[in-house]
């Protein structure tokens, strides 16, 4: 199948206004369905499938939760998915063999990793157009950005190098050698180090591993095997926390790293070509791509969900054929609510229900259309705004 012989190739709103809270989704490519899934986190079940390109591959939702891009290896473009309606908005020719997809922390800039021609398309995210081209290594696959915004990580799978890039000048300040085969890049919350994944090389005795770079010296201090020659180390997810890493390899296995001494502390088995990996925003689930390959049985491929505290698979999502969900795929918790009022003032949570009470009709209707399971959690959180 072209798409998998391609990548072992390469490898809530204010009282006063309306609103829409929005689920934390999971976004999962299906690369020979041409669609994406989107997995309602807090039931694992498939709520929606979108029509999107040719060979979607990577996927990335915006900070704010509003929108998710995907890229399509086979059509050169990225598709921009609008989670409210979970409708296709806009369609952005990007280049040759879109593969890895990143979004910078404060929404306005895309970056795509394009694995044919070299270089990373930044996408305007107001306009959803490219606004430059950043060359790069030779087959760039996986791309992160760091907390601050003001670093680009391109992990060069023909190269084997990751290419540090300077947001604010769109230039490629440093090239940092890593090993053969990189595909997948993340990096830590406090930006300190970046975690990327190599396939193996049986010729030259590499197995597949994940090397640990520091982002203050540009260098790499640690290499953990996580497979054998013939592996390929794919997916990469650290933990809001920063304290755990989770590393998929194709060969079937996800391996749990600690940040701390970068070393594998558990490593889980029974997926089937486990691929894209991502972990939900409080930390407590892993979400894994497993796509079953040409001529299994049963073609169409599943998420698993792993529980961090156990390290152990509590649920299996069916979904399309060929999942690969390569990126930070989940949505990220939604911003605290607004109300009417200025917090710290003495009528504030008076006046915020007020509003709220005129706006929908009364608080049981405010509740239930803001997403609150009550009338005394919506009224907890404009006691936590006016508290501000």
């Amino acid at each position: 199948m072209k798409i998998r012989s391609a990548l072992l190739a390469f490898a809530v709103a204010g009282g006063l206004g309306s609103s829409e809270t929005l689920a934390q989704n999971a976004y999962i490519t299906n690369a020979s369905s041409l669609n994406t899934s989107v997995i309602d986190t807090a039931t694992n079940t498939v709520t929606a499938t979108i029509p999107v390109g040719g060979g979607p591959f990577g996927v990335a939702v915006t900070p704010d939760g509003s929108k998710a891009y995907v890229t399509n290896l086979e059509s050169a473009t990225a598709t921009v998915i609008a989670a409210a309606t979970n409708t296709v908005v806009a369609t952005i020719p990007v280049g040759n063999s879109p593969l890895g997809v990143a979004v910078s922390p404060d929404g306005s800039k895309v970056y795509v990793a394009n694995g044919s021609s070299n270089d990373v398309p930044v996408i305007a995210a107001a306009t959803n157009t490219v606004t430059t081209t950043i060359p790069c290594g030779n087959g760039p696959q996986g791309v992160a950005v760091s907390p601050d915004g003001s670093t680009l990580y391109v992990a060069n799978f023909v190269s084997g190098t990751v290419s540090v890039i300077n947001t604010t000048t769109n230039t490629v300040t440093a090239t940092i050698p890593v090993s053969v085969g990189l595909f997948g890049v993340a990096v830590t919350p406090d930006g300190s180090k970046i975690y990327v994944t190599n396939s193996g090389d049986n010729s030259a005795s590499i197995p597949a591993a994940v090397s640990v770079i520091d982002t203050k010296t540009n260098t790499v201090n640690a290499t953990i095997t996580i497979g054998g020659l013939t592996d390929a180390a794919f997916g990469v997810a650290v933990t809001p926390d920063g304290g755990t890493v989770y590393a998929t390899n194709f060969a079937g296995t996800v391996s749990v790293i600690s940040t701390a001494t970068n070393t594998v502390i558990d490593t889980i088995s029974g997926f089937i070509n486990p691929l894209g990996v991502a972990v939900t925003p409080d930390g407590s689930r892993i979400y894994v791509a497993n796509d079953r390959g040409s001529g299994n049985p049963q073609t169409m491929g599943f998420v698993s969900v792993i529980a961090a505290a156990t390290n152990t698979v509590i649920d299996t999502i069916p979904v399309g054929d060929g999942p690969i969900a390569f990126g930070v795929f989940i949505q990220p918790p939604p911003p605290p609510p607004r109300f009417a009022g200025t917090p710290g003032k003495a009528n504030c949570h008076g006046q915020s229900v007020s509003a709220l009470a005129k706006q929908y009709g009364g608080l049981s209707n405010a509740a239930a259309a803001l997403g609150f399971d009550s009338v005394n959690a919506l009224q907890g959180a404009i006691q936590e705004f006016c508290a501000a």
